[in-house]
């Protein structure tokens, strides 16, 4: 598999690792917890994880933000089976059962509550990789390849591996389980805390809201709103809030900076300052002359890369009985072609926009915003000239070669590249130098929106066919929406108080919503339905042949998955708080996102989709 470039060095690396110290706590929690369950969850786990890297490189699939938000949501989906096993074994044997009849009973009683869990997420993200955006799809992608891959470890190889060490005596009911920090037999009553929940809910929803309607369009990003995202460098090393300051002189306050640490591939070399701008801003030429206006007088110089370029020279065409790509391919041939150097490494997108801006300028063609005119040239960096950074396919030369096709004349290639000398030359570098127009953005916007909308009404249509009745499918999803809503309104807030001396206690930012994000509401969606159907499965069995569903029968129901429901929601907290403070200003709000969803999905597959349930079957829904 590869790692998308639109991650960036920096965010590869913190996300890394995070993961990893993320992966070592909960690894280290399930074998405290559990013991002898634990290590066979474990192994089951390392299991799931080598499957999901072996179908990405099988498929030479690419990790992408969302990607990553799939594996997280996959790597709880799949802790979550284990804990569902793993407690109902507990029950088994607190009943008196031999070792080996509660673990048979604990995979036979928890198979069709995992099977549901999955399907109803399997069947989601079919729909999202059907009718979503190029960044959805990738979620959906990692997501239905590990959702297959977590069912196979959990319910065949975490089956043999308690089988065989059971014959083998390496589990006995004194190791197997460890210790419980929740009584069985609780009794809470969470019914009655019904009114207290809605007034929360109410009051969280209708705040949250107020805030993110009174943001407008500075609540979004620009994948759904259009503009521009720039990248440069300093010759210095400022803070970010003293850089932000500056470029809120020349943007106002619309705009996002993130600052990115690259490390150096040389052993004890100095890691390279990136910042990333994001603007909605649409026109790069305004864009770069803002930022140059920016840092004029700031006493923080941006790094320059200057230019050298060897004589142009025509492209010799293919001689008699040689293939065209032996000299150069049929549409280059008998153009022109020049060695350009550069003082430092840049990538060939960046030489492209300078040199088509300067052409651009020479000829009066839109250059900068035309396909046709950017196919004239071709750039291909010299090999050994650059770093080619060993986990992303983006590639930094200081030497790269320019053809350029016969239909633009040998003088005007070499007054372009004067031309482009001069301008580097007299302004700095910026890189990564990408525009999202706003007619794209707003059909991302749309699709996201439309993907999400199926996925729905395809959970209320699974849900209703497997507890046969519509309540359950109706329930699940109000507190789908309760879930969105909340953490909408949370993101709202967030970027509120970002501004307020409370913020960078808590790592606020202005966050934005962007492609990322919505792979992350995607993640709440996924984590908030898993629950809600644990605690509707259970629900179910309490029920028995019983026609109606009462108060009781809910609070003994949530009061029996309780050890499972605080469990499952410790362990993924763990990964998505240790990726909030680990993770870097890339993957801040996308895990900020993540962390506010467990918590609200959590409350509510108890507080919302159950007491919603109860209503909707007195109602004979």
């Amino acid at each position: 598999y590869t790692i998308s470039p639109l991650l960036g060095v920096d965010v590869q690396e913190k996300g890394k690792t995070a993961i990893i110290v993320a992966a070592v706590v909960v690894v280290g929690f399930m074998l405290v917890y559990y013991w002898m369950a634990g290590l066979i969850a474990n192994l089951s786990l390392v299991l799931n994880v080598i499957l999901i890297l072996g179908a990405m490189a099988l498929f030479d699939a690419t990790f992408t933000l969302p990607g990553l938000a799939g594996l997280v949501l996959t790597i709880g989906m799949a802790v979550d089976a284990n804990v569902l096993i793993f407690e109902r074994m507990r029950e088994e044997l607190a009943k008196g059962a031999s070792l080996r009849m509660a673990i048979h009973n604990g995979f036979s009683k928890a198979f069709s509550t995992i099977i549901d869990a999955n399907l109803t997420t399997l069947i989601t993200a079919v729909i999202l990789y059907s009718g979503g955006t190029e960044q959805v799809k990738g979620f959906a992608a990692l997501l239905f390849i590990g959702i297959l891959m977590s069912m196979f470890s959990a319910l065949y190889f975490g089956r043999l591996m308690f089988d065989m060490f059971e014959r083998l005596k390496l589990i006995t009911p004194g190791n197997m389980l460890g210790w419980s920090f929740v009584r069985s037999g609780t009794a809470f009553d969470f019914m009655g805390k019904q009114k207290l929940a809605t007034v929360l809910s109410l009051g969280l929803i209708l705040g949250g809201m107020a805030v993110l309607f009174s943001r407008g369009n500075d609540n979004l990003d620009i994948d759904f709103t259009g503009g521009s995202m720039v990248t440069f460098q300093f010759q210095d090393n400022p803070g970010i809030d003293e850089a932000r300051a500056s470029l809120e002189k020349e943007f106002g306050n619309d705009l996002s900076l993130e600052r990115l640490v690259v490390p150096s591939l040389e052993e004890g070399g100095a890691d390279e300052i990136y910042f990333r701008l994001r603007t909605k801003d649409e026109d790069t030429v305004d864009v770069r002359r803002k930022v140059n206006l920016a840092f004029e007088n700031s006493g923080h110089e941006l790094t320059k890369v200057t230019m050298e370029f060897g004589e142009p020279t025509e492209i010799p065409k293919a001689a008699e009985g040689e293939t065209s790509t032996a000299a150069a391919p049929d549409f280059f041939a008998g153009g022109t072609e020049a060695v350009l150097s550069f003082s430092g490494e840049v990538t060939t997108s960046t030489v492209q926009d300078l040199f088509l801006e300067a052409y651009a300028g020479v000829t009066g063609n839109d250059a900068l915003n035309s396909d046709e005119t950017a196919s004239l040239i071709s750039l291909v960096g010299t090999a050994g000239s650059g770093v080619d950074a060993k986990e992303s396919s983006v590639k930094r030369f200081s030497q790269v070669k320019l053809q350029v096709r016969p239909e633009v004349s040998k003088e005007v290639v070499q007054q372009s590249l004067a031309d482009m000398q001069q301008s580097m030359t007299d302004r700095p570098i910026l890189d990564e130098v990408n525009t999202f127009s706003s007619a794209v953005a707003g059909e991302a916007k749309w699709s996201a929106i439309k993907a999400i909308l199926l996925s729905l009404a395809a959970i209320i249509a699974y849900v209703w066919f497997r507890f046969t009745r519509l309540a359950f499918g109706l329930a699940a999803v109000v507190a789908l929406i309760h879930d969105v809503l909340c953490v909408l309104g949370l993101v709202a807030i967030g970027s509120v108080l970002s501004r307020t001396p409370i913020g960078p206690m808590l790592g606020l930012v202005d966050f934005k919503i962007n492609l990322p994000m919505i792979a992350a509401f995607l993640t709440i969606i996924g984590y908030s339905l898993n629950d809600t159907i644990v605690v509707f499965d259970r629900i179910r069995e309490v029920r028995g042949k019983n026609p109606n569903i009462t108060r009781e029968m809910i609070d003994a129901s949530l009061n029996q998955t309780l050890a499972r429901t605080l469990l499952t929601s410790a362990t993924t907290l763990i990964v998505v708080i240790i990726l909030y403070l680990l993770g870097g200003e890339g993957l801040h709000g996308f895990a900020y996102c993540l962390l506010t969803g467990i918590v609200v999905g959590t409350y509510s597959s108890i507080y919302v989709a159950s007491p919603i349930l109860l209503l909707m079957t007195k109602r004979d829904i």
